[in-house]
């Protein structure tokens, strides 16, 4: 479904991504692990085209996707849930799962994608008039994923859902991924610092380190190498 190949980044003088190369097959669940400043939320950035790439290619169901503009990627099925959120905070609930609904092709797709949200958080519906500045941390993150899943995308991106969540929230969102990946076929590409719950959770891993990637595998494979043990899962 998407393949990055030799994929070449920077800010300004800055260069955040080294030739990157990893693939994520349709159906898979692909995780891509790493320290901060790796290039992980570069690399989500650049697909989603609000980082041009410098040299590379990035290939979408056959696409040249750096030849299609940024603000059309999203149509061609690809959910990018950013880091920290970004909800629209004076927004209702209701009102920022409408406005994940605008990339959608098909609209009929994306009323089940809705239904589809309030079953996996039924929180959402619970609150769908209150302003999404005035939830937690989790209802936010729950609310992120809920606006992408709206779209009924193909592929679905998710950046550090985690980050500043307490442990029992991290669980239940996890939780809900595996779900979203296992019950609805969604291909499902993660970012995550907390290596050991990604690397339980996915077919497939990177880890990155300094813009370029330095070992790939499946996670079994990745859990047994001493480097990763050492450096991610604290053994």
């Amino acid at each position: 479904m998407l393949l990055v190949e030799n994929l070449t980044a920077a800010y300004g003088p800055i260069q955040a991504l080294t030739e990157v190369t990893i693939e994520v097959p349709a159906g898979s669940f692909v995780t891509i692990v790493g320290p901060n400043g790796a290039g992980k939320t570069t690399l989500f950035k650049t697909i989603s085209g609000t980082v041009p790439a410098r040299s590379g290619r990035i290939t979408y169901e056959g696409k040249d996707l750096l030849a299609v503009p940024p603000a059309m990627r999203p149509r061609l099925g690809i959910a990018h849930v950013p880091e920290g959120r970004q909800v629209f905070r004076t927004l209702t609930v209701a009102e920022n799962l409408e406005m994940g609904t605008y990339a959608a092709t098909n609209k009929a797709a994306s009323r089940q994608a809705l239904d589809r949200v309030f079953t996996l958080f039924p929180r959402l519906g619970e609150r769908s008039g209150q302003l999404a500045g005035t939830l937690s941390g989790g209802e936010q993150q729950m609310l992120a994923i809920g606006r992408g899943l709206a779209s009924a995308p193909k592929l679905l991106m998710l950046d550090e859902p985690s980050m500043g969540l307490a442990p029992t929230i991290v669980d239940q969102i996890f939780e809900t991924i595996q779900e979203i990946h296992r019950d609805y076929g969604l291909t499902v590409l993660l970012v995550e610092q907390r290596v050991a719950e990604a690397l339980q959770s996915c077919d497939r891993a990177y880890v990155f380190e300094t813009g370029r990637v330095v070992l790939e595998g499946p996670p079994d494979t990745l859990m047994r190498d001493e480097r990763v043990k050492r450096a991610y899962l604290g053994m």
